[in-house]
C-alpha cells in the first residue's frame, strides 16, 4: 500500500463508520453502530501511526487529491499537507477519539439515540482530520465549518432539553462571529496572493511584509497585521478566547463524551493549530502577535477565576479548558508556536482524562453533577479516583508529569518575550498557576474526599431531592471497564508524554520547516540555552515560583474544603459582589443578550415596521395600487357615454400632442 492511499484512509475510515451508523443505524443495530465506528477510528489511528513513522523517517507530502473547481487561473482543491505538525495532530485526534468512542459504549448505554451519537462523533473525527491534514485555505475552512456543525448537533444531542437547544444555538452563533473574521482573512489572502495554497502563500508572504491596506480614510494598516488579526478572530471563536468564550461552558449541556472530544483534543484546539500552521504569516506582524498575547492572557487568568465558584463538575473542567487554551494562545503570541502545540498535545490527554473521569462520577451519581452533593467517593471508585488525581496533578503542572513541562515552558517563554505586552501576560499566567491549582483541587477534594454528602443529592444540579440516590440503588460503585479502560489509557500519557517528548519537540528538530520563527523573535533560542534535559528541568522546578504557587493553591483548597468549609462560605458572604460577579460570569451573557440579541431584535422590528410595512408595503405595493385606483377613477369620469365629453378629451389630446411636437421642432 502506497503512502497516498494511507493518507486517504485516515479521514475516510471514520467517515465510512459515520455513514453506516447514521444512515443504516436501524439495520446494523446498537452493537453494529459502535463496532463499525470504533473500527473506523481504530483503523484511522493505526494509519496515523504509520504516517507518523514515515514522517519521522524524513518523508513529507504536499499534494492535491483532486481539483474541486477552477475559475480562470484560480483552482479550488482538496489536498493533503503531511509533515511533523500534521502527524502529531493526527495521532492526538485519533487516539483521544478512539478512547471517547469506547467510553461512549458505557456512558450512552441506555440512550435511545445511541446509533445517532456514534455517527456524530465519528463524523466529528473525520471533520477534524480534514482540517489538520489540509494543504490549502479552502479545505481548512471546510473542516473548520464541519467541526462547528457537528459540535452544534452534539451539544444539542438531547433535543428535547431546552437548555441543550439554547446551548447549541449559542455555540453556533458565537462561532459565526469568529468565522466571519476568519473568512474575511481568507478572502484577503486570496485577493492579494491570488491563491489559497499554503506553500505558495507562505513563500510569497515576505514580499507583502511592507504592504498596507486602507480600512478607513487616512489610516493605512499593515496588510499582514489585518490578515493576522482576522484569521485569529476565527481562532478566538473556535478556541473560545475572550470575548468569544461564552459558548464553551454552556456546551456542557451535551453528553460527557463530547465534552471530552470537543473540549480536549479537537475542536477547541483547532484555532491553536491554525495559528501555528500560519506562523509564516503571523511572524510578519508584531501587532498581531501582541493582540494574540493580550487575548490569551485575559482568557488564562479571568476564565480561571470563574472555575473557583462553579459547582457543576463538568463546568469546573470546562473553565479549566478555557484557561489552558489561554496559556496556549499566550505562547503563540510569544512566537513559541512549538510550545503552544506541545501544550495542546499534553493538555489533550489529561483534559480528556478529567472530562471522562467526571463522566464516570456522573454515572455513579446517577447523573447528579453538583460537587456539593458528592464527597468520599475515593473508597467506592478507586480507579476513577486515582486517574482523576493523575489528571489534576498534570493540569496544575506537577514536576515530571506531562502538564508541567508544557506549562512551565510557556511561562518561561512569555518571560523571555520582547513584546511590549509580555510583562502583563507573564503575571497573568503566573497568577493563573495558583488559581488553577486551587479550583482543580477544590473539585477533587469535594468529590473524592471529606464526608459523604451524596445521600442529600439532587437530580440534575437544580432542585434538591433527598431520595434521588436511594431511589436509583443507593451506594455509588465503580463504573464498567468500557469507562475505566479509557481512563487508564489516558492516564499513562498524562504521566509520561511530556517527559518523553519535550526535548525532540521543543529543542530538537522535530517540527523542522512546519513551524517558522523569525530571527527577531529569539524566544525558542533563549529557552534552548536554559534547557539541560527533562530530568534536570523537573528537579529544578522545586526552586521556582510556579511550583510553590501550585503547592499553595492545593494547600489552600485542602484547608478550605477538608478542614474549614465554613471559611469559603464566609468569604462569599463578606465579598458578595465579587462572588456574584464570578457566579454571573462577569455578566457577559447578559451583556450579549441585551446589546446584541435584543438589539438585533429591536433593529429587526424597526426595519419591519418602518421598512416592510411603511416603505415596501405602504409606499411601493399598496401605494402603487392606490395610485392606479385614483388614476382609474379619474379616467372613469371621462367614460360617461356623452359625445361632447369624448370630443373634449380628443381636443385636449390633440392640443397636448401639437404642443409636444412644436417643442421638438
Amino acid at each position: 500500500m502506497d503512502m497516498q492511499t494511507l493518507y486517504l484512509i485516515v479521514p475516510l475510515a471514520p467517515l465510512f463508520g459515520a455513514i453506516v451508523a447514521g444512515l443504516f443505524g436501524r439495520l446494523v443495530g446498537r452493537s453494529g453502530a459502535h463496532v463499525v465506528t470504533i473500527a473506523g477510528v481504530a483503523v484511522s489511528l493505526i494509519a496515523s501511526w504509520l504516517v507518523f513513522q514515515d514522517v519521522r523517517a524524513g518523508n513529507t507530502y504536499n499534494g492535491t487529491v483532486y481539483t474541486w473547481m477552477a475559475l480562470g487561473d484560480l483552482s479550488f482543491e482538496v489536498g493533503f499537507l503531511i509533515d511533523s505538525l500534521t502527524g502529531m495532530m493526527m495521532l492526538v485526534v485519533t487516539f483521544v477519539s478512539l478512547m471517547v468512542h469506547i467510553y461512549t459504549i458505557g456512558y450512552m448505554h441506555d440512550d435511545p439515540g445511541y446509533q445517532r451519537f456514534f455517527s456524530y462523533i465519528s463524523l466529528f473525527t473525520f471533520s477534524m482530520l480534514m482540517l489538520v491534514m489540509s494543504n490549502n485555505f479552502l479545505q481548512l475552512f471546510f473542516g473548520w465549518e464541519a467541526v462547528g456543525l457537528v459540535s452544534y448537533l452534539l451539544i444539542g444531542f438531547w433535543y428535547t432539553k431546552e437548555t441543550a437547544i439554547y446551548a447549541n444555538l449559542k455555540a453556533f452563533l458565537v462561532n459565526r462571529v469568529g468565522d466571519f473574521g476568519f473568512i474575511l482573512g481568507i478572502g484577503l489572502v486570496l485577493a492579494h496572493f491570488g491563491t489559497l495554497d499554503y506553500a505558495t502563500v507562505f513563500a510569497r508572504a515576505p514580499s507583502f511584509a511592507n504592504d498596507t491596506i486602507v480600512l478607513w480614510p487616512d489610516a493605512p494598516w499593515s496588510l499582514m497585521t489585518v490578515i493576522g488579526i482576522l484569521l485569529f478572530i476565527g481562532a478566538m471563536g473556535k478556541s473560545a478566547q475572550f470575548p468569544l468564550h461564552v459558548w464553551l461552558p454552556d456546551s456542557m449541556e451535551g453528553p460527557t463524551p463530547i465534552s471530552a472530544l470537543i473540549h480536549a483534543a479537537t475542536m477547541v484546539t483547532a484555532g491553536i493549530f491554525m495559528v501555528a500552521r500560519m506562523s509564516p504569516l503571523f511572524e510578519l506582524s508584531d501587532v498581531a502577535l501582541s493582540f494574540i498575547m493580550v487575548i490569551g492572557a485575559i482568557t488564562a487568568l479571568f476564565m480561571g477565576f470563574l472555575g473557583i465558584v462553579q459547582n457543576d463538575i463538568k463546568r469546573v473542567v470546562a473553565y479549566s479548558t478555557l484557561s489552558q487554551l489561554g496559556y496556549m494562545t499566550v505562547a503563540l503570541g510569544a512566537s513559541a508556536y512549538s510550545v503552544a502545540v506541545f501544550h495542546l498535545m499534553t493538555h489533550a490527554f489529561f483534559k480528556a482524562l478529567l472530562f471522562l473521569a467526571a463522566g464516570s462520577v456522573i454515572i455513579a451519581m446517577h447523573h447528579n453533577q453538583d460537587i456539593r452533593y458528592m464527597g468520599g467517593l475515593k473508597k467506592y471508585m478507586p480507579i476513577t479516583w486515582i486517574t482523576s488525581l493523575v489528571g489534576s496533578l498534570a493540569l496544575i503542572g506537577t514536576p515530571f508529569l506531562s502538564g508541567f513541562y508544557s506549562k512551565e515552558t510557556i511561562i518561561e517563554a512569555v518571560k523571555l518575550s520582547h513584546l511590549p505586552v509580555a510583562d502583563v501576560a507573564y503575571w497573568a499566567v503566573l497568577i493563573g498557576v495558583f488559581v488553577t491549582a486551587f479550583y482543580s483541587f477544590r473539585m477533587y477534594f469535594l468529590v473524592f474526599h471529606g464526608k459523604e454528602r451524596f445521600h442529600q443529592g439532587h437530580a440534575h444540579g437544580n432542585e434538591p431531592d433527598a431520595h434521588h440516590v436511594e431511589h436509583h440503588g443507593g451506594t455509588p460503585h465503580e463504573t464498567p471497564w468500557v469507562v475505566t479502560g479509557p481512563l487508564l489509557a489516558l492516564a499513562l500519557p498524562s504521566l509520561a508524554i511530556g517527559y518523553m517528548t519535550i526535548e525532540p519537540m521543543l529543542f530538537g528538530d522535530y517540527f523542522g520547516s512546519a513551524i517558522y520563527v523569525a530571527d527577531r523573535h529569539p524566544v525558542m533560542h533563549e529557552l534552548n540555552q536554559h534547557f539541560h534535559g527533562a530530568a534536570a528541568m523537573g528537579l529544578h522546578a522545586v526552586t521556582t515560583l510556579p511550583f510553590w504557587l501550585a503547592v499553595a493553591g492545593v494547600g489552600l483548597a485542602a484547608f478550605f474544603y477538608l478542614k474549614r468549609p465554613d471559611i469559603p462560605a464566609a468569604i462569599a458572604q463578606r465579598f458578595r459582589f465579587l462572588h456574584q460577579l464570578l457566579l454571573n460570569k462577569y455578566w457577559f451573557d447578559e451583556l450579549y443578550s441585551w446589546v446584541f440579541a435584543k438589539g438585533a431584535r429591536l433593529l429587526g422590528a424597526t426595519l419591519w415596521r418602518r421598512g416592510d410595512q411603511n416603505v415596501i408595503d405602504g409606499f411601493f405595493v399598496n401605494g402603487t395600487a392606490h395610485l392606479v385606483e385614483r388614476v382609474s377613477r379619474l379616467v372613469k369620469a371621462f367614460q360617461s357615454g356623452y359625445i361632447y365629453h369624448y370630443a373634449f378629451a380628443m381636443l385636449i389630446g390633440v392640443f397636448a400632442l401639437v404642443t409636444w411636437f412644436a417643442r421638438l421642432n
